[in-house]
């Protein structure tokens, strides 16, 4: 592992490990003293959460809000070694990763891209509606998963899911945990968690993470590392102040750009080893991300509360990457092309949002309600450069199976364009929960939303300016002391650039979610289990107007369509189901509508399922088993061309159901000394990451990893 890049963390890392070390034994006043001090931290045991705040920012039960929701814990992270959110995201019902490259995701759920995440509560859509190099969890407590549209905390976007990051705060107890993991192909992780309660107004919490792994993949490997301080102040009694920094560095070499090709030029669909890989021997991908947010929270003598937020983001990529395009013949393997181009990417965030929250009686009830308002904006710039007169920026390929990536580096300094685009929210949203009668609530609002894009992207005008209201209801109804019914509306919006016949702007997409079901607390409020109905419908997205369809794409027009939909079922428990067992357990069954290729390539059924159980007799020992099922996914490639004897038939990509299952074996040593010992893909199922792009390439092979891991 070669730490000459992150010196300094790893430095601070020793530092902080050598100045907590004294932590188990320290009297002094300041610990004495810790009661007084207000912290905001909060441990989850086991896999049951019984509060989520991502869908309103009232910090409900989960059985009390009017949506389908589910939470991963620090455990079940922990457990599995879910140490990215494509590995965590993996875990949520509902959510399906596509793993489109090894450095570029998207994800889907109820058949619409995700593209909502928030931190805390706070966030906006992704820039490109995709994830580049991923997320360490290392920093998060946990992840909430709010399936539908999120109208009052988002308001733009699909009707798909938000994802909120609860991320770690001090705690209450001064404590170190330090974890060390060897695993499959070179991997080498540290991480190092240290939180202190420096005297009565300040604490202080710090994450560290230095991971280093090569690849199954032919010539990938990748380095991350991760730093992480969040410093709290108590100004006052009712007054907090909390200042955080996150910087996440993501290093690869060898990635792609692009995936292997799935079908031969007589339709036969290809088979290369898992191992294969389009990357030239020079490609990489560097991207750092800079987060900094500064929290203010007060209590009023009257209960309610204050919350404001600033938060900046920033995200620096640079990439040399190489491309594989073309159909290759079955026989010699030959007619593929490379295709190299220099990336890069600068992106800024600022997000400002204040709110007020708190009770108040009506009617004889109390009623709770929050008021806020949010303003955002985000500027992007990004530049593309290509090799189009050395002959070294489309070199022909051969045979991939036995291709070592050496291609020659090209001259990267041709064809150059690129995007500047900023974007501004302005809104406003309010939210009330309703005592209606005795075991009725009613949770209603709305969100009124400005969207304003300036600029241009790849010579593509992005300029849009548009505004609607998001209205928001549910109502929960307690037919027993531990069970819910529940029914909920909420929409979401996306302004769209596109002109109609008559040189409008076209209205813009609306999503709107309807669903319904029930939720129950089960074995003494130890685990919950919800039912789901939902019916989603996205509208008003922009096709060709037939009328232009023959003009020049710039002369050429649009209309709003019927869009897409889709509708199905969704089980979720998570909890302790029986003593000593922890489980989460997610099924989906849904269909879409309105669009074919959509509906062939998203699973339409998946089981998630991940269970932990304690051993009652052998002390310290903990089994488990999380297991990933999906039926059969598929994408039509056009048709065989006509120089073979099946001309015209239709290429169908195909990738049966699978199952990929993972096994643990946990042995706490003793109250400070736990070891893990992970399995992934015990069975070695060979399948596609997905056929979310017309390329795609296999996933990970049998792996094994051992964790370390030392508390005090």
């Amino acid at each position: 592992m070669q730490l000459k890049n992150f010196q300094l963390p790893v430095i601070s890392s020793s530092l902080l490990a050598c100045a907590f070390l004294p932590i188990a034994h320290a009297q002094d006043t300041s610990i004495q003293d810790i009661e007084k001090v207000v912290v905001h931290g909060n441990y989850l045991d086991g896999y049951h959460a019984h509060n989520a705040s991502g869908a309103s920012r009232m910090d409900l039960a989960v059985k009390d809000i009017p949506q389908s929701v589910s939470v991963i814990t620090s455990a079940q992270l922990e457990d599995f070694q879910l140490t990215d959110i494509n590995l965590a995201l993996d875990t949520a019902t509902g959510i399906n990763v596509e793993r489109i490259e090894t450095d570029r995701t998207y994800y889907t759920a109820r058949g619409f891209d995700v593209t909502n995440f928030q931190i805390d509560g706070i966030g906006l859509p992704l820039t490109s509606g995709n994830n580049h190099a991923g997320d360490d969890t290392a920093i998060y407590d946990r992840i909430e998963v709010i399936r539908g549209a999120n109208g009052l905390m988002t308001g733009v976007g699909n009707p798909s899911a938000t994802v909120n990051y609860i991320r770690k705060r001090p705690t209450a107890n001064n404590q170190l945990d330090i974890k060390a993991t060897l695993g499959s192909n070179d991997l080498y992780r540290t991480e190092v968690d240290a939180s202190y309660v420096l005297n009565d107004t300040f604490s202080v919490r710090g994450v560290l993470v230095d991971q280093d792994q090569h690849s199954y993949l032919d010539r990938y490997n990748r380095q991350n590392q991760l730093a992480y301080l969040f410093l709290e102040a108590n100004l006052s009694e009712n007054t907090q102040l909390s200042f955080s920094h996150s910087y996440n560095k993501s290093d690869a070499n060898g990635n792609l750009w692009g995936a292997l090709p799935l079908y031969y030029t007589d339709g036969t669909p290809t088979d290369y080893d898992r191992s294969t890989s389009t990357s030239a021997d020079w490609s990489n991908w560097k991207v750092v991300n800079n987060n900094s947010v500064i929290e203010l929270n007060h209590r009023f003598a009257n209960d309610w509360r204050l919350r404001a937020t600033y938060s900046q983001k920033q995200a620096d990529e640079d990439s040399e990457l190489f491309y594989v395009f073309g159909t290759p013949d079955r026989l010699t393997e030959a007619g593929l092309t490379g295709y190299a181009s220099e990336y890069i990417l600068d992106d800024k965030h600022h997000l400002y949002d204040i709110y007020v929250d708190g009770d108040f009686e009506l009617f004889g009830r109390a009623h709770q309600l929050i008021v806020g308002v949010n303003y955002s904006t985000l500027r992007y710039t990004d530049r593309s450069l290509y090799d189009f007169t050395t002959g070294n920026g489309f070199p022909a390929i051969p045979n991939l199976n036995n291709w070592d990536g050496n291609a020659i580096f090209p001259t990267l300094t041709d064809g150059e364009n690129g995007s500047k685009v900023e974007q501004k929210q302005k809104a406003a949203y309010i939210t009330g929960r309703f005592n209606i009668i005795d075991d009725l609530h009613v949770l209603a609002g709305g969100r009124y939303n400005d969207w304003e894009t300036r600029g241009v992207s790849y010579d593509v005008n992005r300029d849009v300016n548009d505004s609607d209201f998001i209205p928001y209801f549910g109502a929960v109804y307690g037919i027993t002391e531990n069970t819910n019914l529940y029914a909920s509306y909420t929409e979401t919006f996306q302004a769209q650039n596109e002109l109609d016949i008559n040189n409008k702007q076209l209205d813009p997409v609306v999503g709107k979610s309807q669903e319904m079901g029930i939720k129950t607390s089960l074995f003494g409020d130890s685990a919950v289990l919800s039912a789901t109905y939902f019916d989603v419908q996205q509208t008003n997205l922009a096709v060709a107007d037939p009328l232009t369809i023959d003009l020049p794409p710039t002369e050429q027009r649009f209309m709003g369509s019927e869009g897409i939909s889709s509708h199905g079922l969704e089980l979720d428990i998570a909890g302790e189901i029986l003593p000593g067992l922890n489980a989460s357990i997610g099924i989906t069954d849904f269909s879409i509508s309105g669009d074919e290729l959509v509906s062939s390539y998203t699973p339409s059924k998946m089981l998630k399922m991940g269970a932990v159980y304690t051993l009652q007799n052998v002390a310290g020992l903990s089994v488990g088993a999380n297991i990933r099922w999906q039926d059969d996914i598929s994408r039509s490639q056009g048709v065989v061309g006509e120089e073979f004897d099946n001309v015209g038939q239709e290429i169908i990509t195909q990738q049966d159901a699978y199952a990929v299952a993972d096994i643990l074996v946990k042995y706490e040593l003793n109250d400070a000394i736990t070891i893990n010992l992970n399995v992934f893909n015990i069975t070695d199922e060979k399948y596609l990451t997905g056929l979310y792009w017309a390329q795609s390439y296999y996933a990970a092979p049998r792996t094994f990893s051992a964790t370390l891991s030392w508390s005090l």
